[in-house]
Parts: structure tokens; sequence; C-alpha cells
């Protein structure tokens, strides 16, 4: 079992950047591959960031690649989500997850574990 508290979000001006931040419980963090989703009023959770167990591997949404870092302390069990250059298209819930036994899933259906979502404004 493993829960998932996010942190960071707000609001913020066009341009700006946010960390967000995940805190796993569990000694367990380091076998799961994690992932941020988000998730915007009328429309479809949608996938943002994955990183690997290891944290040497990492694929990103083409929407946000360049923009977005996705990292991870398997010391301290937390992944952040580094956002700069936002964009009001960016405002939604952002969530992280947590996946065990796959690779760098993109996959809402496949992660096992849910946060419960932290809202990121962006002011155009």
């Amino acid at each position: 079992q493993v829960q998932l508290v996010e942190s960071g979000g707000g609001l913020v001006q066009a341009g700006g950047s946010l960390r967000l931040s995940c805190a796993a419980s569990g000694r367990t963090f380091s076998s799961y591959t994690m992932g941020w989703f988000r998730q915007a009023p009328g429309k479809e959770r949608e996938f943002v960031a994955v990183i690997s167990k290891s944290g040497s591997s990492t694929s990103y949404a083409d929407s946000v690649k360049g923009r977005f870092t996705i990292s991870r302390d398997n010391a301290k069990n937390v992944v952040y989500l580094q956002m700069n250059s936002l964009k009001p298209e960016d405002t939604a819930v952002y969530y992280c997850a947590a996946a065990s036994g796959v690779a760098l899933a993109r996959t809402p259906i496949i992660y096992n574990y849910w946060g419960q979502g932290t809202q990121v404004t962006v002011a155009s």
C-alpha cells in the first residue's frame, strides 16, 4: 500500500514556475514507477511525465517537453515536477501516481495508487 500526497500547487502568472512535490508513504517507494497526470475541467485525465524506479529514465508529454522536469529522491520518498514557462493551458489539477511492475507507462489505468491532487492555475 502506498499513500501519496501532492503539494506545491497555486496561482502563477504565465511564464512563471512552480515545483510540485509528491510525498509517498511506505518503505517500497523505490520499487514504483512514478507518474504525473493532470485534469482540466471538462477534460479527461492526461499524462504529463513519468520517471523510472531508479530515476534514470524519464518520458514527457509533447505539450510539456522542454518546460517540465520530473525527478525523484528515493531516500526521501518524494517525486517532483518542476514546471517552467507555464502557460494558461497548463491550468489543471495535477496528480501523482505510482505503478508497480511496469516501465514508463503513460496510461492512467496502469497506475495502482493516486494522490488527491493539487490545483495549478496559470493566469494570462
